[in-house]
């Protein structure tokens, strides 16, 4: 037997308020997104853009010996060679300084953490804000409504 369509109830004209939400929700979304995807893929692009040049101005020997110089002052404070400073320090085990080992091995694997942590952190984040730039009064129109 067919449905009665008598029984069905009219469907009600859609309140102008919650259309103007809903165009609101769309209109932080799209900016969420684009600034996401911005902040997203903009950081990656520049390391991969700038690390040849940071790498040759890391492997001149200028930058060498500044690395020597510093690892020469934790020895000292140390005090595996000479008096103890005000403070113990560690000694850095590396000969190359740590941008120049990170740029030149980790690269892509810092773009991975990048892509991984900022996607799903901004992702979530995301969430929020759109869930938030929703329905305002919620609680009241469902309770008005009767449901």
């Amino acid at each position: 037997m067919p449905p009665d369509d008598a029984r069905l109830e009219p469907r009600q004209a859609e309140d102008p308020a919650e259309r103007r939400r809903s165009g609101r929700r769309r209109w932080v979304a799209a900016v969420f997104v684009l600034v996401w995807g911005a902040m997203m893929i903009v950081p990656p692009l520049y390391l991969v853009a700038n690390r040849k040049a940071w790498l040759a101005s890391l492997e001149a020997p200028v930058a060498q010996e500044d690395w020597e110089d510093f690892r020469r002052a934790m020895r000292a404070e140390s005090g595996a060679e000479g008096p103890v400073g005000p403070v113990q320090r560690k000694v850095p085990k590396s000969v190359e300084p740590p941008l120049r080992v990170w740029l030149r091995d980790y690269l892509p694997l810092a773009i991975i953490a990048w892509g991984v942590l900022g996607g799903t952190l901004g992702g979530f984040l995301g969430l929020m804000i759109v869930g938030a730039s929703g329905s305002r009064g919620g609680a009241t129109r469902r309770q008005s409504d009767g449901g």
